[in-house]
């Protein structure tokens, strides 16, 4: 380990950077007894506080809010809530949620049921019953301020479904008032939307009534105009459509002319055709035309024709042309053949005289046109003004048609909307009290006891400046950790070194090899051994690490510079009488001095006689001197000082030394004494190498650090003999 200066800041070699969860157990197994104290009392006052409390109960009722009400006639018009976005749909839930929880409604609910004249009422909300005498105003402001204060409505959430809460000691009363709110809602709804109705009814009617007289007037207009110009206004069997009067109504001459020029287009085309006719029979013989030949009575003769000349060719073949039958055959022949002439000829005066017809019809026709041409152009210009007041008489009866249609509307479906509310669950009377709920309250008590137990160790632990673990001694003290040592099983750690495998012996086995890399340089040459407070074993580190490294073959000296109460002569089994004060108020040798400790490699300075006044003592020349010269003769000297706190021989003698090896009692409360014993120390600015922690035991270090680092911490050698 590197050597701390004591102007340099002081770190833990081991720093935890993150969450400790073993710790965290061990902290809590050291606090288990305060941790189940709190929680227990917190247990304890939720059982009294449930028991103290009176029963309440709970009824609900549910509601279903759509987005719009139901509608009565198809043709209302469409549903505003089928294109409604979702943030409107929320927030007319809102809104509703809101209405639930007016004074308004509240006030509905009193005077539904009486509430203000109700003792039942006022008991079950644990409220003395108001006095006759009190202002009736102030009881009914009562009861509306406690029935606000018993509800509890529900928002939806991802539904439409509202739930609405009402508690009280009485469970009857609290049905009938979760029943009642609901069912006050729809008709508080309900009458809302009537009112509505009836203020767009009244306006409705006073506009209706507007455009009958604007009706009116415009069309006393155009028969006023009509009459005086000789205009004759024809209408469709139909009545108007409501697109003016180019669609609605005409005026005579224009139908006449329309009619006319109509008969006059089928005239020319009739005409047309019979010319066609005619001229296709003028310009070919009659029999090839096809209106002879479809004719029937020239078809019938020209059938005949045949026959009679195949008969007559029959009797040609048989007899000669004077013969009888052949004179009658060829005669017959002949008069078909006049007959055929005379048909097709009939045809033909039948087609010319269809032709003078249409053309005589065709010119008829077109005189008239051409003057009811002249007469409509006149006619027209008359109209002008005639179209201006029929378009404004139509629009007003336009208008008037509307409004008289959603006039109609509006009064059938007065009285009669929907709701868009609607109870989907009625409140029951509750069987069993909503509260006070012993579960309930019993896992509050326990959560809060958790909070407050955790706070209390936090604070215990922060506050807590003792060393109990390890960890402490780098988190609390700054300082590195050379080693720990193990409290004796049988309270005599000088017995248990003298076994090499017991956990003593293994920790200052540890321990010494820390000091071999506890600097640059490897082992300091003079180590002081000192402590806060006294009794904290300092003089058995002292001697245990002397012996240590007296037997890996280095010339040990071990010096007992506790002046006061001196210690390390008894237990050594050295008689006292010249020591360390001996050399200090002589000039004799170190050599004078000196005993044998029975070990190898190890010599002892006891501390000799008790002198009258040690700081004196310690803070001369004569002490660097006795250390320098112990120096050059062994290879570590090791000093055991008096405690720092009280003694000023400690810090004295800090600075002589190449490092400090600083040693603290596990469990041992400190309440600030360790830190101002280091403050003590550091302000002579000597070299402290460490810390050593003395004493520890884990089982009783907290009752969680046997957890955090193992009952078998230190008896490894130990478990291993025995398997």
């Amino acid at each position: 380990m590197a050597i701390v200066a004591a102007d340099e800041p002081l770190l833990p070699a081991l720093v935890s950077t993150g969450f400790d969860l073993r710790h965290l157990l061990a902290t809590v197994r050291a606090n288990l007894v305060l941790i189940a104290g709190i929680v227990a009392m917190a247990v304890a006052f939720a059982v009294v506080a449930t028991l103290l409390q009176t029963p309440r109960y709970t009824a609900t009722a549910t509601l279903q809010i759509n987005d719009a009400s139901g509608r009565v006639f198809k043709d209302e018009g469409s549903d505003p809530s089928a294109e409604m976005p979702g943030w409107d749909i929320d927030r007319n839930l809102k809104t509703q949620v809101d209405i639930l929880k007016s004074r308004a409604l509240a006030q509905r609910v009193v005077q539904k049921l009486k509430l203000a004249d109700n003792p039942q009422f006022f008991l079950s909300q644990e409220v003395p019953v108001p006095e006759r005498g009190r202002p009736a105003a102030a009881v009914n402001a009562l009861a509306i301020g406690l029935l606000q204060q018993g509800l509890a409505v529900t928002p939806p959430r991802d539904s439409r479904i509202v739930s609405i809460a009402w508690e009280s000691t009485d469970p009857r009363m609290s049905a009938l008032i979760a029943s009642t709110y609901a069912s006050e809602f729809i008709q508080a709804n309900l009458q809302r939307k009537f009112e509505s109705s009836a203020y767009a009814r009244n306006f409705i009617g006073e506009q209706l009534a507007e455009t009958k007289k604007r009706l009116a007037a415009s069309e006393r207009a155009v028969n006023d105009y009509a009459r005086g110009n000789g205009l004759i206004q024809l209408r469709n069997s139909g009545g108007g459509d409501g697109k003016g009067s180019e669609g609605g109504a005409s005026l005579v001459t224009t139908s006449s002319l329309l009619q006319i020029n109509q008969a006059a287009n089928e005239a020319t085309s009739r005409r047309i055709s019979a010319e066609s006719r005619l001229r296709a029979i003028s310009d070919k013989a009659l029999l090839s035309t096809p209106e002879v030949l479809n004719n029937g009575t020239v078809a019938a003769l020209l059938q005949q024709r045949s026959t009679a000349r195949a008969e007559l060719q029959q009797e040609r073949a048989r007899h000669l042309d004077g013969y009888p039958t052949v004179v009658a055959k060829a005669a017959q022949v002949a008069a078909l053949d006049r007959q055929i002439s005379e048909a097709a000829m009939a045809v033909k005066q039948s087609i010319l005289a269809d032709y003078q017809a249409a053309q005589s019809a065709e010119e008829r026709l077109t005189a008239q046109v051409n003057t009811l041409k002249s007469d409509t152009l006149g006619e027209q210009d008359r109209t002008v003004q005639y179209s201006l007041l029929a378009r404004e008489a139509d629009t007003n009866r336009q208008l008037y048609d509307g409004l008289l249609q959603r006039y109609k509307e509006l009064n059938a479906s007065a009285g009669i909307s929907l709701s868009n509310i609607a109870i989907i669950d009625t409140a029951e009377v509750p069987n069993s009290p909503s509260s006070p709920n012993l579960f309930r309250n019993l896992l509050i008590a326990i959560a809060v006891g958790s909070v407050l137990a955790a706070g209390t160790v936090f604070l215990k632990t922060q506050f807590d400046d003792s060393i109990r673990a390890p960890d402490d001694v780098e988190s609390k003290c700054d300082l590195p950790l050379l080693g720990v040592v193990p409290r004796a099983v049988d309270k005599d750690p000088a017995a248990a070194m003298e076994d090499p495998k017991s956990p003593i012996s293994e920790a200052y086995n540890s321990l010494r090899g820390s000091l071999l890399y506890s600097t640059s340089e490897g082992l300091p040459q003079v180590v002081l051994v000192t402590s806060a407070q006294p009794a904290e074993g300092k003089t058995t580190t002292s001697l245990a690490v002397a012996a240590s490294f007296a037997r890996m073959g280095k010339s040990v000296l071990l010096i007992d510079a506790d002046l006061r109460r001196p210690t390390l002569h008894r237990q050594v089994g050295s008689r006292n009488e010249r020591g360390l004060s001996s050399l200090l108020t002589s000039k004799d040798p170190l050599d004078s001095a000196i005993v044998p400790s029975g070990q190898a490699n190890l010599m002892l300075l006891t501390s000799g006689a008790i002198p009258p006044s040690p700081t004196e003592l310690v803070s001369g020349v004569r002490l660097e001197q006795v250390v320098q010269e112990a120096a050059q003769r062994f290879d570590l000297v090791i000093i055991d000082s008096p405690p720092v706190l009280g003694l000023a021989d400690a810090p004295i003698m800090a600075p002589l030394v190449d490092g400090v090896i600083f040693v603290i009692e596990a469990g041992r409360s400190r309440r600030g004494s360790l830190k101002a014993a280091l403050r003590r120390l550091r302000a002579m600015r000597p070299i402290i190498l460490g810390a050593v922690l003395t004493k520890f035991d884990p089982a009783k270090s907290g009752n969680g650090y046997s957890e955090y680092y193992g009952y078998e911490y230190f008896q490894y050698g130990t478990a291993a003999a025995k398997d």
